[in-house]
């Protein structure tokens, strides 16, 4: 009989074993990524080194939650999302996926790092898969008018993905998502990411930070005022460049190209190069230009403290 006991109780575990093997293996082998092309921004403080990333950006999110989050770049996720994302992430929580371990990617600031895009035409996002799995992964961007300065909100975000892809292939360990650029956003923006796998109800999100048509300076660069074109004119210009024919070619260089006849101080427009120095009016308020650049849509002088002081 004892014989027999252990004979039965042998061949139990070795029917047991294999399956405890697979529940092991697929328990460690979720499902884990983020956007690499534009970088987003966990994976972005996680290039610039967790122990001392170089970005004021940066250093506020480990200050706020410690290195471990930046260490952990692809696993901003959901286990049970299921689909329910905007039930799931309250407004001002959808860069953390309402995680308090990624508290600081909600932050709401202006010298995130940026990736340049095209204007316009194709363009190929990247994901850095560690695990992949079958899913859906759809790219949303933000409205005209975008302010970083705000955590993102879900109105903040176009109603409808511009790029929606069902199971794109793994290569070299990446997914490789072909898109055209949303018309129409010119400036700066925030693409936002949803992974939703279909063998699992878990998701992943990722925000990555673009100016799309342009390139935001960095905060810690003082243009001078001979790197824009609009810096002291030669005595080449022509009078005519000056909104009246009486002014004379040797305007100040702080001098907009859109300020008026009178003197009076200009509004601010897109499309325009403002010297250091330069100032407009927006929204009823005076801001002087601190970094010489030509404007954008998207860099209103309200949303672009790096750009722009309050006078």
């Amino acid at each position: 009989m004892r014989v027999a006991s252990r004979a039965a109780v042998a061949t139990t575990l070795l029917a047991i074993v294999p399956t405890l093997a697979v529940l092991a293996l697929s328990g460690s082998a979720s499902s884990h990524g983020t956007m690499t092309t534009p970088a987003s921004r966990v994976y972005s403080c996680y290039l610039e080194g967790p122990e001392s990333p170089d970005t004021p950006a940066c250093q506020a999110v480990v200050a706020l939650g410690g290195t471990q989050p930046l260490y952990d770049w692809n696993e901003v996720n959901i286990a049970n999302a299921a689909g329910q994302h905007r039930s799931l992430i309250p407004d001002g929580k959808l860069c953390s996926a309402n995680r308090s371990k990624y508290a600081g990617l909600d932050l709401g600031r202006s010298d995130w790092k940026t990736t340049t895009l095209p204007a316009s035409g194709a363009y190929t996002f990247r994901i850095r898969a560690t695990a992949p799995h079958r899913g859906n992964w759809q790219l949303y961007i933000t409205r005209p008018g975008y302010n970083p300065l705000t955590p993102l909100r879900w109105s903040d975000l176009e109603a409808s993905p511009f790029l929606n892809v069902t199971d794109p292939a793994v290569v070299d360990g990446y997914y490789s998502l072909t898109g055209t650029i949303p018309a129409g956003h010119p400036g700066r923006h925030l693409i936002y990411m949803i992974w939703q796998r279909s063998d699992s109800p878990e998701a992943f999100y990722s925000c990555a930070d673009v100016v799309i048509g342009g390139t935001v300076p960095s905060p810690s660069v003082s243009a001078s005022p001979s790197a824009s074109p609009s810096a002291s004119p030669s005595p080449s210009t022509s009078p005519s460049a000056s909104p009246s024919p009486s002014t004379s070619p040797s305007t100040s260089p702080s001098a907009s190209p859109s300020a008026s006849p009178t003197g009076s101080t200009p509004a601010w427009a897109p499309n325009v190069s403002y010297a250091v120095g330069a100032r407009v009016t927006y929204g009823g308020k005076v801001y002087t230009c601190r970094q010489a650049h030509t404007s954008l849509t998207g860099w209103e002088p309200a949303t672009t403290p790096a750009l722009w002081l309050a006078v």
